[in-house]
């Protein structure tokens, strides 16, 4: 299979997304990275009715300035009465505005004499409107305040509380089996012998897919033997609503994911236009959607961003992010033009216009990654220059499962 460019390998492999999943209902302290399956219509306005921004007194603007007697208390959560002509009432940040009232005056602006406040000095006239939240000035009733398919985050969640809500119709979780390949990898915490490295991938794999609202099942590593691998693959599609590999799809001797894809399903494309992350496998195994990402890790945590994420976030019934690209300047040289579109871990410097390589570009060097701000993109084709520009996307947009405001 040829080369495909990435917006191509995407429009395919999103175009094979299926339907989103059965809604079910959970308490919004449970929602947390799920996707929502439901418009949230606020029922009530909020705030529900109008209140101090700050501590103060509650005035008629017209009466301002004089000395004028004070006639309540209405700390947060008490109810009001009518402001009695020629009076004020002293409220606190949150405090129902009484009626009759129509501007509130700070306490740092008022003289008040010592001792208990009978009357109080306003030096200065009062603006109506001022100092005072309005009734449904954040949401009004009848408001759709989130769709579905938003990634739900805390502030999210934090809404529905505000609009009284307590529990969230979501989609059902995606059911994510991982397994690594390779003879070479022992998990992390087991003594490795000198030829043996520690599993980085899966824990990636399942910690990027957890962040997407889905349930990873991690499976066992398999060596590098086609028929053991061929079995997991089968044991996987029975389990899981997608299969995520890691190793194995590349052109070595010792590479069997592939092949063991073609033999017990289909093989969709292989092969993408990009650096790191070139040896990507996508297809299906018994009926279930398969990704086989490339082992070292760089290109594991590169591709499954760029290709598996979008997916995901689609099978879940979920808005598919586009990367916002910052326009910045190199504060590095690519001299040579490449035949393919890279991805480079930068640091940004000054103000975020300035992108410097975060280190050893390889992609078995994962520790760039861990420094990286971002990642530069280059087209194929293109030489750099220092000072020339660049696009950048930043690593917590190219992480987040919502798409960027």
């Amino acid at each position: 299979m040829a080369l495909l460019p990435l917006n191509d390998a995407l429009a395919q492999i999103l175009s094979t997304a299926p339907a989103p999943p059965k809604v079910e209902s959970l308490s919004i302290f449970d929602g947390l990275g799920r996707v929502l399956g439901a418009s949230v219509v606020n029922p009530r306005d909020v705030p529900p009715f109008d209140n101090s921004a700050m501590d103060g007194y509650a005035v008629r603007a017209a009466e301002l300035p004089a000395t004028l007697r004070v006639s309540q208390r209405i700390p947060a959560g008490a109810p009001a009465a009518p402001l009695e002509p020629g009076t004020v009432a002293r409220v606190f940040t949150g405090a129902v505005i009484p009626p009759g009232a129509d501007a509130v005056v700070m306490q740092e602006d008022v003289s008040v004499p010592p001792g208990e406040a009978i009357e109080v000095t306003f030096g200065q006239p009062a603006t109506v409107g001022q100092h005072i939240r309005r009734r449904g000035s954040d949401i009004m009733a009848g408001l759709t305040v989130l769709e579905p398919g938003r990634v739900l985050q805390p502030q999210d969640l934090a809404l529905l509380a505000a609009t009284g809500a307590p529990r969230v119709e979501v989609y059902r979780r995606l059911r994510v089996a991982i397994f690594s390949t390779g003879d070479e990898l022992v998990p992390p915490g087991k003594v490795p012998e000198d030829w043996q490295i520690f599993n980085s991938n899966s824990v990636q794999l399942a910690t990027q897919i957890q962040a997407l609202g889905c349930e990873p099942i991690l499976l066992e590593t398999q060596g590098d033997n086609p028929t053991e691998i061929g079995a997991a693959l089968r044991h996987a599609a029975t389990v899981a609503d997608c299969i995520v590999t890691s190793g194995g799809v590349s052109v070595g001797e010792e590479d069997h994911v592939r092949a063991q894809i073609e033999q017990h399903g289909e093989l969709t494309l292989w092969k993408l236009a990009i650096k790191p992350g070139k040896p990507v496998a996508y297809g299906h195994v018994q009926g279930c959607p398969i990704f086989g990402l490339p082992g070292n890790p760089v290109s594991t945590w590169v591709t499954f961003g760029l290709v598996v994420k979008p997916w995901l976030l689609a099978a879940q019934g979920a808005v598919v992010p586009k990367h916002r690209r910052l326009a910045c300047r190199a504060d590095f040289e690519r001299p040579l033009p490449g035949s393919r579109e890279e991805y480079l871990r930068v640091v940004m410097s000054g103000g975020g216009k300035l992108a410097a390589l975060a280190g050893d570009q390889s992609s078995g060097v994962l520790s760039s990654v861990g420094r990286a701000d971002g990642l530069a993109i280059i087209p194929p084709g293109q030489t750099l220059r220092v000072g020339d520009p660049v696009d950048v996307v930043l690593i917590t947009e190219f992480l987040s499962p919502n798409a960027a405001g």
